[in-house]
């Protein structure tokens, strides 16, 4: 400290700014959550409490579902005005607010919070709010009062790493983090003086309260040019006043908690690497750079560092099905749209998605639907149509990775937004009949017609808007063909199964008229951060048989 701090730091006198508890190694951390109590004068204190699995998946799954409604929500906004922006982030926020959809409403949570896990990705400081993660819409420091804390004095519960302070040290599981006040655009103005979040960092540190830790980094994608990644829980175990340029400053040095999983942020670091030099961050374990040779302008990947399999080389791959065998004419959706550059709200290809184009105008799927017809050669609109999105393939960089549970499995070195085309699930379409006599002779078909409807989830905002009435939906015939994927497949194919998914089949016409014979698109439930594994449910009906509606 200065020799003579100036009066509005002299509150500082007395004070130990020694912590009272170890800080080192505590495994169980990652799994906390705080839940209310009441205390001797009706205040919600609050205390630590350990989730069994049942909780933590409930509210992993009850979390995965707001996000849902609330992503779809923003999509949904973006066709009434602008492109993503913070105003249309506020609308959402209010809307969920209004209708009580808010996650953790008035609880001031401690740790971990139920449903959050580390490395998940936020677009917007009003998502945090809406969760109750960090509750300030601007300050990097969140806390609980002294009346709502179960210590009695203020706690601070989380804090955002944005770099504000040029002198600030973050070194991933340490770093040193400038306290609030005094600031303005054009730099410190004033004293930092010890009150609101610089004392509750104080008193946390004291009471040795764990932190949550959101870092904010630069990142371009179509939504933002930031986001914030959640990093897990920290100690704080030191705090100083310095002098910076003539004003006193907190500083507090944080220690990552030891047994969490991979910080979020050094993944997003990591996978922007792999993008551009992948030898560079993971020398070791590449077999190949692209799978698909020339049939996919998009690399696709392929990693073992486990064992010395390659079975996927055995493969050949193709970014759309071959139909060949059970479509004997393309062409377009029974006749196409006159428009010049664009489908327009009456045109013959709205009214067969039942009224409304199934994307907004910048290529997010709005809701989920039994089929969607996109526009077909036979259109006169332009390839940049609002209604040719699926056919436009892959678009993200993905790698086929050797997984140590089993088999193989899929993930994308980029950012994939909630309700973002990926790929389609591709292979040789084959009839009923004739993917009965391939299985008996050991090929691996997939029958599509078994998918989970997780279509169904996406874009049901019936909870935001409930006198709303949905639009009328094209229906198909039962969907009963298989698809031979045993020689030529797409990076689909490798997709594992699971019950929570965090990507949905849907099918898509656009170069032919047999309905029962749609194309299978993948789309993303949620926002999907880069290396988090694809999960698609198949449906699984046999314990033994984990991917279900594929056989052999």
């Amino acid at each position: 400290m200065p020799d003579s701090p100036p009066p509005e730091t002299s509150s500082t006198a007395g004070w130990s700014f020694a912590p009272t508890l170890d800080v080192e190694a505590d495994k169980g951390s990652n799994s906390l959550a705080i839940v209310p109590v009441p205390d001797h004068e009706n205040h919600q204190a609050l205390v630590v409490q350990t989730l069994d699995q049942d909780d933590q998946g409930l509210d992993r799954y009850v979390l995965k579902r707001t996000r849902m409604i609330y992503d779809s929500l923003l999509i949904h906004l973006t066709v009434e005005g602008p492109k993503p922006s913070r105003a249309v982030n506020v609308k959402a926020w209010r809307l969920m607010k209004e209708r009580e959809l808010w996650l953790n409403k008035g609880q001031h949570l401690v740790g971990s919070v139920p449903g959050v896990e580390i490395g998940d990705i936020f677009f917007y400081r009003m998502e945090l709010c809406m969760f109750g993660f960090h509750r300030q819409s601007q300050a990097g420091i969140d806390y609980t009062t002294a009346q709502r804390s179960s210590f009695g004095v203020p706690i601070a519960t989380s804090i955002i790493v944005s770099s504000g302070y040029e002198d600030d040290e973050d070194r991933g599981d340490e770093l040193v983090y400038s306290g609030q006040g005094g600031r303005d655009k054009s730099g410190q103005q004033r004293h930092q003086k010890l009150e609101g979040g610089n004392l509750a960092m104080v008193h946390s540190m004291q009471h040795g309260v764990a932190v949550r830790v959101i870092r904010g980094l630069e990142y371009k994608s179509e939504v933002r040019s930031k986001v914030f990644v959640y990093d897990g829980l920290y100690r704080i175990t030191d705090c100083s006043l310095v002098r910076k340029s003539g004003f006193d400053i907190f500083k507090f040095t944080l220690v990552r908690i030891q047994g969490q999983p991979e910080m979020g942020s050094a993944r997003l670091k990591r996978a922007l690497t792999l993008r551009n030099t992948p030898l560079a961050a993971m020398p070791a374990g590449y077999i190949s750079f692209n799978l698909y040779g020339k049939n996919e302008g998009v690399p696709v990947y392929l990693y073992n560092d486990i064992d010395y399999n390659r079975s996927p080389l055995n493969y050949g791959y193709i970014s759309q099905s071959d139909i060949s065998s059970v479509i004997s004419a393309q062409g377009g959706n029974n006749g196409g749209c006159n428009c010049k550059l664009s489908c327009t709200d009456d045109c013959i290809c709205v009214r067969k998605n039942g009224g409304e184009l199934p994307y907004s105008p910048y290529g997010y799927l709005l809701r989920g639907k039994p089929v969607i017809f996109e526009c077909g050669v036979t259109c006169k609109c332009t390839s940049g149509c609002a209604n040719r999105v699926a056919q436009r393939g892959l678009r993200k960089k993905m790698e086929v990775f050797r997984t140590r549970e089993a088999g193989w499995g899929v993930r994308s070195l980029d950012l994939i937004h909630a309700g973002e085309f990926i790929c389609e699930y591709a292979g040789i379409m084959v009839t009923k009949e004739l993917g009965e006599i391939l299985s008996t002779n050991g090929e691996s078909l997939v029958y599509p017609g078994r998918f989970a409807g997780n279509w169904k989830l996406w874009g049901d905002l019936s909870d935001v808007y409930p006198d709303n009435v949905q639009p009328s939906y094209p229906t198909l015939p039962p969907i009963d063909y298989a698809m031979d994927v045993s020689r030529l497949r797409s990076v689909a194919a490798f997709i594992r199964h699971s019950r929570e998914p965090n990507v949905m089949a849907q099918f898509v016409f656009h170069d032919h008229n047999n309905l029962k014979f749609p194309r299978v698109m993948l789309f993303a439930l949620e926002n999907i951060s880069p290396l988090t594994e694809l999960s698609l449910d198949y449906v699984v009906v046999d314990e033994v048989d984990e991917r279900l509606a594929i056989r052999g």
